[in-house]
């Protein structure tokens, strides 16, 4: 089993290919958009992990490139690019997964193992976490069989929970993802969306973590 790193910067890639290899994994490091396509394309890659800011194709040339070319093989995109309209734009185009730099290396191998799993065949722009799917192309949310009818920014908030089942997310980290609000505006934002999610979703959908933020449970939706 092979991962493939697509990362132009030397310091980056040194220190992905380092940790992911003392965590067992085959690492092959290419720094260039035109290289990735021409190895992503090899059977013996299992996964992608793809910078956006490549030096002679952007990231998401890459993506679309590839999946117009009939790939299949999962991407897991890592970029600093991350903002509510730049995850879902790299999802619509193919991406099976998106993690925004900085990042915690443990959610970062988390994520690869959750994509490196037989799963049953889910659609570009879909997450599909527990009992729920939210359909980034429709703009629709299902769970437990019912379809739910959400605002904008209602929307945005979930799809911010849906990338992070389980995590828990602090109120600054979900108003940078669904707001792209990178400073603490002193309002309570964060907890009155939250409270209008449950409403809909159900109160159990979103736990409260005392002191830290919100975590979303899944399989406790309904």
């Amino acid at each position: 089993m092979k991962l493939l790193v697509v990362e132009d910067e030397a310091r980056v890639a040194s220190f992905l290919v380092k940790g992911l290899r003392a965590h067992g994994y085959g690492v092959e490091w290419v720094s260039t958009g035109r290289e990735a396509l021409r190895r992503a394309a090899d059977a013996d890659v299992s996964l992608v992990i793809l910078d956006l800011g490549l030096p002679d194709l952007d990231g998401l040339e890459v993506l679309e490139s590839l999946r117009e070319r009939g790939g299949t093989v999962p991407v897991l995109v890592l970029s600093a690019r991350g903002r509510v309209n730049d995850r879902v734009k790299g999802l619509d185009l193919g991406a099976d997964d998106y993690l925004a730099k900085p990042f915690a290396f443990e959610e970062l191998l988390a994520r690869i193992r959750a994509n490196l799993r037989p799963r049953a065949d889910v659609p570009p722009g879909v997450l599909r976490v527990g009992g729920i799917t939210v359909d980034l192309l429709r703009r629709e949310v299902t769970a437990d069989g019912r379809t739910f009818s959400l605002s904008a920014r209602e929307f945005a908030l979930l799809q911010a929970f849906a990338e992070n089942p389980r995590r828990v997310l602090s109120r600054q980290e979900l108003l940078s993802m669904a707001w792209g609000i990178d400073f603490d505006p002193g309002t309570n934002l964060v907890d009155v969306y939250v409270g209008y999610l449950r409403r809909k979703l159900g109160e159990p959908f979103i736990e409260t973590v005392r002191g830290a933020g919100y975590r979303l449970c899944p399989d406790r939706a309904g």
